[in-house]
This record gives structure tokens, C-alpha cells and sequence, in this order.
């Protein structure tokens, strides 16, 4: 009606505001699991995984394990960039760099010549972290604190194409991921994955101990 009225008073008639862009937010994981769970957490985690300015290396050594089905989907898994590792091996060198994004975090881990990267946003949908690697691959996580460590663990698995999003049937995931990252004191930190499949049981296990470089404690 007001658009029939300024029209027939010659008024030239202005489109409707387009919202603008919202910019991108950066991970925040003290909201995504709430400051009661995030003060739980020793000064040192909260300072590895609150926001960073500049990348940050991390080297260690890890103990590597996995299953006959967890080798054959971590072969299936490369042409996509997987983050699986088809190895049984102790006391591997590692680093680890994390490097903030706009709207996220990019964990690259290198392993002898082999080097996987994966980035964490906040998920799109819901809550909980997204965790994508540059295949496609991701994975929604939960994430909480557990007697002191910060922990995240696998909802489902998905791939992505673009703003395309599928989910990949548990029956054809490697199970349900937990990633510990547990503070040791003195500058060190153990890190710790298992993926546990519903029928077949654990598929693999990593663990290892890494050094930080950044002393403020």
C-alpha cells in the first residue's frame, strides 16, 4: 500500500536494505562449553586454546595403533585428505602447528613426510565445533572439560562440498572419536585420540607427550 501510495506521488520507490554481512567470529570455545566448564581447566590449556595471534608450534613424540578395519579406512580415506593414520609405531617425532583463521583454527600435523591439516570452526548449525579437513572430511564435535583436560568427541562424521553438507552412515565411520588434550606441568602436554567403531571396537589409538614453547605459567 505504501509502495502504490509513493508511487503515484512520482516518488522514486527505494529497494528494500539488504542485512549486511556478518562477519566472521572467531572459535570461542570458553562459550561454546560455558565458563564454569572452561575455568576448570589449567591456565595453560585455556591459554593453548584461546585465541591466538600467531601460530604456534608444538613437537612431540607419539605411539600410533590401529586395527586391520582402521588401516584399510585410513587407505580409503587418503585420496581425501584424511587425518586417519594406517601405522603401528612407538615413539614417532611430531609437530603440531596451529594457526588462527578468521572464523577458526588450523591444526597441521606433520609426520615424517606426511602432513594433514584440519581447521575447527564453531558449527554452522547447532552446537559444538565443525572440524573439516581440506578433503572435504569432517567431523561435529562435542567439547567439555573431564577431570581437568579439555576434551572433544565425535557426534557423526559428514562430508562437504562447498555449503553442501552429508552425513556418512556410523556403520562406515572409524566410530566415535575422543581427543584428550591433558596439561602435564612444566611446559608439556599429553595428547590422546581413540576412535571406538559400535560393532567392531577400537579402531585406533594415538597417544604421545609434546613440549610448549611459550612459558607463562
Amino acid at each position: 500500500m505504501n509502495t502504490l501510495f509513493h508511487a503515484l506521488l512520482g516518488r522514486p520507490i527505494q529497494p528494500p536494505a539488504r542485512p549486511s554481512a556478518q562477519p566472521p567470529q572467531p572459535l570461542d570455545l570458553a562459550t561454546l562449553m560455558g565458563q564454569d566448564a572452561w575455568s576448570r581447566l589449567p591456565a595453560a590449556v585455556q591459554r593453548r586454546f584461546g585465541p591466538h595471534v600467531t601460530p604456534v608450534r608444538y613437537a612431540g613424540r607419539m605411539d600410533f595403533d590401529c586395527s586391520r578395519l582402521g588401516r584399510a579406512l585410513a587407505w580409503l580415506s587418503w585420496p581425501l585428505r584424511g587425518p586417519l593414520v594406517p601405522l603401528r609405531a612407538r615413539g614417532l617425532p611430531v609437530e603440531v602447528t596451529v594457526t588462527p583463521e578468521d572464523d577458526g583454527v588450523i591444526w597441521s600435523r606433520r609426520l615424517g613426510g606426511r602432513l594433514v591439516h584440519s581447521i575447527k570452526r564453531a558449527h554452522p548449525d547447532g552446537p559444538g565445533v565443525l572440524e573439516r579437513t581440506r578433503g572435504g572430511l569432517a567431523m561435529a564435535l562435542d567439547v567439555f572439560e573431564d577431570d581437568g583436560a579439555l576434551v572433544f568427541q565425535s557426534r557423526h562424521y559428514l562430508w562437504c562440498a562447498g555449503p553442501l553438507r552429508l552425513r556418512v552412515p556410523d556403520f562406515l565411520s572409524p566410530g566415535r572419536c575422543r581427543v584428550e588434550h591433558r596439561d602435564l606441568g612444566a611446559g608439556r602436554f599429553r595428547f590422546t585420540l581413540s576412535m571406538t567403531h559400535p560393532r567392531w571396537g577400537r579402531t585406533f589409538q594415538q597417544t604421545g607427550e609434546f613440549v610448549d614453547p611459550v612459558q607463562e605459567f
